[in-house]
């Protein structure tokens, strides 16, 4: 097993590990009333709590706009097409902890697989 494969394993395993962390809240909010579809409301609720839920909150709302930005236009940068990105932005309502990490695995073979020699003719 090469180093990068066991980098993307380790890759894929803390993001399944922070689903399943995360996830079980997920569904108690959604249980009292909800929408995991409404980032407003998720955000807000989060904040409302105060403390170090909305020092985390607030800290995970602006790196989630940050990546949704940033890979709309990485996709589009490397050659995968926004469209990817944009799968990537929707995927990340699961949790940016999981899509983050599955991002960063797709990139690296996307690339690593388009990675053309360079010309050796001078």
């Amino acid at each position: 097993m090469t180093a990068q494969n066991i980098k993307h394993a380790v890759f894929l395993l803390l993001g399944i590990v922070a689903m399943l962390l995360t996830w079980p809240h997920a569904f108690d909010w959604m249980a009292n009333g909800g929408n995991i579809l409404n980032p407003v409301a998720f955000f807000g609720d989060a904040i409302a709590a105060g403390g170090t839920a909305a020092f985390l909150s607030i800290d995970m709302m602006i790196a989630w706009a940050v990546f949704m930005i940033w890979v709309v236009f990485d996709t589009h940068r490397i050659g995968m097409g926004m469209k990817w990105g944009w799968f990537f932005v929707a995927l990340s309502y699961i949790g940016v902890s999981f899509t983050f990490p599955v991002y960063l695995i797709v990139r690296e073979r996307y690339i690593d697989k388009h990675r053309t020699e360079p010309n050796n003719a001078a």
